[in-house]
């Protein structure tokens, strides 16, 4: 059977070496900027630098708008592998989050009216981000490992909900904004020195689920979050995603090497895309775990024992 093909679209943040070391797609989505320009974005610093993007992107945060690649866009890029025989397998932002999904599901409705035989899975991440892109190269490393295109989306279909996020933003204003976290959890960022620790719910949503004083301490929580939630650490890639939070992100990654010692421990930067609606101050771990419960409280119970544990001591 002929190696498949694995696209996703510009929210998976995953970078130009990254989309060529493991042979994966990515199809543009579109940005609109405070002067009224529109702009094609992909993964990748074309028109910014990391810097110049979040400092405008604070000044500024109603300035800047995303939208997902059309119907026609998904279409071409479908039919460019369709029409050369692959198969294909797409992986899409949350539905929970964005019409992306459902854009890639009529796009893939109207190229097998023209390739009827072609094959064509959609995936919905319910996820975003860099676990959108953990999720891609997952399914890239099981590509290479000879699973066909059945297995592989059984596999994330089955296993989504596992695809975990261990980390903190800075200012919530900006996903309570953009409709990622409920308005009612957006004063927590405003508190000096606080670090809301997000986790994702079913919909790819971040959802508070701890709140912890200063950077020390939230490195400590997060560390014993993930030891109680990840799945077989030495056989993972990691990925840490930061937006402007470089630094953080290095003293992270050294911590989880030293503590799980994965197969590697990938620093991503969130991009335009995801950025707009993340704001600068995430700094977070995207792993694969345990399946995240329904409601979240065996999630915030792990957090409640770690804070705990932190003040006995």
């Amino acid at each position: 059977m002929s190696k498949f093909a694995i696209m996703a679209d510009a929210a998976c943040d995953l970078s130009e070496e990254l989309r060529k070391q493991y042979d994966v797609e990515v199809i543009a989505a579109h940005l609109t900027l405070p002067d009224g320009r529109e702009i094609s974005a992909m993964p990748e610093w074309e028109h910014f630098t990391r810097e110049e993007f979040y400092s405008a992107l604070k000044r500024n945060p109603e300035g800047f708008t995303t939208a997902p690649p059309n119907i026609s866009e998904f279409a071409d890029a479908f039919e460019r592998h369709v029409s050369q025989g692959h198969e294909l397998l797409c992986i899409t932002l949350s539905e929970g989050i964005s019409g992306t999904y459902n854009f890639a599901l009529a796009a893939k409705k109207n190229v097998l009216e023209k390739y009827p035989h072609a094959r064509i899975e959609v995936v919905d991440s319910r996820r975003f981000g860099p676990a959108i892109g953990l999720m891609v190269v997952r399914a890239a490393l099981m590509r290479d490992q000879g699973k066909s295109i059945d297995e592989v989306t059984a596999y994330l279909e089955e296993n989504k909900n596992c695809f975990r996020q261990a980390g903190w933003l800075d200012d919530l204003s900006f996903v309570a904004k953009k409709g990622r976290i409920t308005h009612s959890k957006a004063f927590l960022g405003a508190l000096a020195g606080v670090k809301p620790i997000g986790e994702f719910d079913y919909n790819g949503l971040t959802t508070v689920i701890g709140k912890v004083k200063g950077a020390k301490t939230a490195y400590s929580v997060l560390l014993k979050y993930i030891e109680k939630t990840i799945v077989d650490p030495s056989e993972q890639i990691i990925f840490i995603a930061q937006t402007n939070r470089l630094e953080q992100a290095k003293a992270y990654k050294a911590m989880i090497e030293e503590k799980f010692k994965p197969k590697a421990v990938l620093i991503n930067d969130v991009y335009c895309v995801c950025g707009v609606n993340v704001g600068p101050g995430l700094m977070a771990a995207y792993y694969v775990g345990k399946p995240i419960s329904s409601d979240l409280e065996e999630e915030r119970r792990i957090i409640d024992t770690a804070l705990s544990e932190g003040t006995e001591r």
